[in-house]
């Protein structure tokens, strides 16, 4: 029985270190997504380059035209699953001459097309809708991957909007966009070892946004730098670095599944071994 309180007690303070860890790192969530909430950004970009930095759990708007490409960028680092929503807030009906098909594309750092796994990336509005909303959910971001796949690997992801069929005649009617990005944590029951340099361009200092012109002399930029080589990079590094990081919610529930095997062989010991009787001295002959 002294045996089985000892391992009671055990789970009972890994029960209590677990819940410690845990309540502050939301609480850190919930500061951190609370802090992105103010100085969002209110332009998008027209290209790669000049695609406009937000961070996960930032709202970022811009004021467009019907037919411009829209683009934004954000971080997302290994065992995080990239979420992307977007609404539109369209003209007046009276003005617009039919309905109109919205589109939301997600591509990493190389450039290549991210499928979404759920969600809604294309969406047709009606000529009287006054606002449609797309979203995308990305696969979760891998630390590793085959050469020949296309798996999200850690490092930027661009988001682009556009419309892509409309009359013709409503081409550059004014338009609200609103795009809000998340990268919650897939957990460890789905972290996957390996590490690989994060996909994460490196920007031309001093082009001129929206053009492709090649720089000038001026090297200032207003992208994140590199905090070894001072290089302009499309995103800045997460607080968190890219990677995972070696602490996840699989160290914890090896921990209690260790302690439940402690436990059951301690029972398990005791109900085989029957009961005990003192010695008894040798009867005299």
């Amino acid at each position: 029985m002294r045996a089985l309180r000892t391992v009671g007690a055990a789970l009972t303070l890994c029960a209590a270190a677990w819940l410690t860890a845990a309540v502050p790192a939301a609480a850190d969530g919930a500061d951190s997504a609370a802090d992105t909430k103010d100085g969002a950004p209110t332009e998008a970009g027209t290209n790669f380059r000049t695609a406009t930095e937000i961070k996960p759990g930032q709202k970022a708007t811009a004021a467009a035209s019907t037919g411009d490409y829209l683009y934004w960028v954000f971080p997302a680092a290994a065992g995080q699953i990239p979420k992307v929503e977007a609404e539109l807030k369209l003209p007046d009906a009276a003005s617009r001459h039919g309905s109109a098909t919205w589109q939301l594309d997600v591509y990493d750092g190389l450039r290549r097309h991210q499928p979404c796994a759920s969600g809604t990336p294309a969406r047709r509005a009606a000529q009287q809708d006054g606002s449609v909303t797309v979203s995308c959910t990305l696969r979760q971001v891998r630390s590793w991957s085959e050469r020949w796949a296309n798996d999200p690997l850690q490092g930027a992801y661009y988001v682009r909007l556009t419309v892509v069929d409309l009359p013709a005649e409503d081409l550059g009617l004014p338009i609200d966009a609103e795009v809000e990005t998340s990268v919650p944590d897939a957990g460890g029951a789905h972290a996957d070892g390996g590490d690989v340099t994060p996909l994460n361009p490196v920007l031309r200092s001093g082009t001129a946004p929206g053009t492709d012109a090649e720089p000038s002399g001026d090297t200032s930029s207003d992208s994140a730098d590199d905090k070894d080589g001072g290089i302009p990079y499309a995103v800045a590094e997460p607080e968190d670095d890219w990677g995972s990081g070696w602490w996840s919610d699989r160290w914890v529930w090896t921990v209690i599944g260790a302690a439940l095997a402690a436990l059951a062989g301690v029972g398990g010991y005791t109900l085989t071994r029957g009961p005990r009787f003192p010695g008894r001295p040798p009867s005299d002959t």
